[in-house]
């Protein structure tokens, strides 16, 4: 394929105005706060991602503790019933990280990272506020009842405020979470061999704040909610949110800046529309065809490099087709596109399937907030005479296994798969993730295997929670390796323009198996009923959630088989 490369007239001025020496300034286009190229002695970095990490940390410890809480706060405050408290949280979740596409989006093409992540924290911070009011004043909640068979339900107004507080916080995660990951990774330029190894651990560090988080608001938090009321426990994490964002904000000069590159969405679209219009006018795609990229160093793609042409999805190749080689500075891209913005679009058409392989594991961990979560309220709590387990800090125990995994995977596995591999990480992002996915079934099915045992029991109730650590320890060692590839693996292969999109992307798919659990739930209620037979009843000790469990644990592994044969066939953008 021959690539025709067109002069331009556009000129770039000189960004770094300083004295500094080049060796000491980034290759990869980032800004300082100034708007000059950015210095990697004075800016990036460690010097910069402490308040990243420090930031999610505390902005996770809000989220978890809404999160261990809320299907309870339903239940019990709101007066609904389990199976619909647990269909609501995961509509909730969904839309929560479905929304991350949207805070990407605007990332991306018009406000940059970390003006993003600031704005979106200030409608977070007000939708806890009103969680908060939620919890606080009793008008916005029914009426305590003593008998449950007579309780009132919660009005529409009583439900439409709760909902209203709740998708503020949903769309203020939507704007925090996709960009705050790629923003630390922006900090290190990856064309310097000692920051790209500083990179990876860094994607380490930051899944270990977010454990951090966890942690704190499974323990502390939720234990304050438990002896003090959920307006302690909601009011607690709205303090800390505004924390967050005073953190995030206190390492403004130290952070590096990449200018927003547009829509990359609007770019798919202009490479289909011009693509499927040169296809019915006959344009024709073969070795001597010549395709258009502009002349300068970098793409028209504003901070992008340009991208190598690749064969796969020639179809698409139709839109860079130039049908008269005399063409100079073409600007309209309604008409033709650059060979770096098609293969944009081949790069998301690459990982797409990678994504869509790996969703079975969110729908896994949505049970951590819904049945795994109803299991902890209704078995033995007891530690010691006087303390009683806070139903939602079982999570802990999930959370526990990242800092038991991630320093050993580190420090003793990586060393010796490297020898063997001869890879830098030791695994690769995608070998990475199918050891978590291969995991999760093991989860599931210590799960329906527990699940059976306390069921069938003859005093259900007087079984120990404990027995509940194996479910939540296995899958938190499935995130482990899962999360962390999925981090490394996307923020590799998405290209300049579209890196916020990209960890969007794979955010998003917990999202997924959030609504993908509720229509679960739905038909499996639909199946079985809701009398005596049914799966999924208000009463566990009269349902047959093992039975459910042992479904996840079904998909888990044929999901397992399809991500295999999609990550054989995976070939990446750096590959050749």
């Amino acid at each position: 394929m021959n690539y025709h490369l067109v002069p331009t007239t556009d000129s770039k001025s000189d960004l770094a105005s300083s004295s500094s020496s080049s060796m000491d300034l980034v290759t990869n286009g980032s800004l300082d706060f100034r708007g000059r190229l950015a210095n990697k002695r004075k800016t990036g970095g460690w010097k910069a991602t402490p308040f990243i990490i420090a930031n999610e940390a505390a902005e996770r410890l809000s989220a978890f503790t809404v999160s261990a809480s809320l299907v309870l706060y339903l239940t019990k405050e709101m007066k609904e019933s389990l199976p619909d408290a647990a269909t609501h949280v995961s509509d909730w979740v969904g839309a929560t990280y479905l929304l991350m596409l949207l805070g990407a989006f605007l990332a991306d093409a018009y406000l940059g990272r970390y003006l993003t992540v600031i704005f979106s924290s200030a409608v977070y911070l007000v939708g806890m506020m009103l969680l908060t009011v939620s919890a606080s004043v009793d008008s916005l909640r029914p009426k305590t009842c003593t008998e449950p068979s007579n309780c009132p339900k919660a009005t529409p107004g009583q439900s439409a405020f709760l909902y209203s507080a709740l998708a503020l916080v949903a769309l203020g995660t939507g704007g925090v979470k996709p960009n705050v990951p790629s923003f630390g990774a922006d900090q290190h330029d990856e064309n310097d061999e000692k920051e790209l190894g500083y990179k990876y651990t860094f994607f380490n560090f930051f899944f270990l704040s977010i454990k951090v988080g966890a942690l704190l608001g499974l323990t502390v938090m939720v234990y304050i909610e438990q002896e003090k009321g959920y307006a302690w426990g909601f009011g607690l994490p709205t303090v800390i949110m505004f924390a967050s964002v005073l953190i995030l904000a206190a390492g403004f000069p130290k952070y590096r800046y990449k200018k927003p590159m547009g829509s990359v969405f609007t770019r798919f679209i202009q490479v289909l529309v011009v693509s499927v219009s040169n296809h019915l006018r006959g344009v024709q795609v073969n070795p001597e065809v010549k395709l258009y990229e502009v002349a300068t160093e970098e793409s028209d793609i504003l901070g992008a490099r340009k991208l190598s042409h690749t064969p796969e999805f020639r179809f698409l190749d139709k839109a860079a087709v130039m049908e008269d080689p005399e063409l100079t500075n073409v600007k309209n891209r309604w008409e033709l596109c650059t060979v770096t913005q098609v293969e944009e679009l081949k790069t998301f058409l690459r990982v797409f399937p990678v994504w869509a392989s790996t969703i079975a594991l969110s729908l896994s961990l949505a049970q951590q907030s819904t049945f795994f979560l109803a299991q902890s309220k209704i078995l033995d709590r007891h530690l010691g005479p006087n303390f009683n387990i806070p139903p939602g800090s079982m999570q802990v125990f999930a959370v526990v296994n990242a800092f038991v995994t991630v320093p050993i995977y580190e420090k003793l596995i990586v060393p010796i798969i490297q020898r063997k591999t001869h890879h830098h990480r030791g695994f690769t992002s995608l070998q990475r993730m199918g050891i978590g996915l291969f995991i999760s079934i093991f989860a599931l099915a210590a799960a329906a295997a527990v699940e059976h045992m306390r069921r069938t029991h003859s005093n259900p109730s007087s079984l120990s929670v404990f027995w509940l650590v194996p479910q939540f320890f296995i899958l938190g060692g499935a995130e482990s390796f899962t999360y962390v590839g999925q981090l490394e693996f996307f923020y590799d292969e998405a290209t300049d323009g579209m890196k916020s999109v990209c960890g969007a992307l794979f955010l998003s798919e917990i999202g997924i198996g959030s609504w993908v659990n509720s229509a679960l739930v739905k038909i499996v209620e639909q199946a079985t009923g809701t009398g005596k037979n049914g799966w999924l009843r208000d009463d566990l000790n009269e349902s047959k959630l093992d039975y459910y469990y042992s479904i996840l644990a079904g998909i888990s592994a044929i999901n397992l088989f399809v991500y295999i044969w999609v990550s054989r066939r995976y070939k990446g953008r750096h590959q050749g």
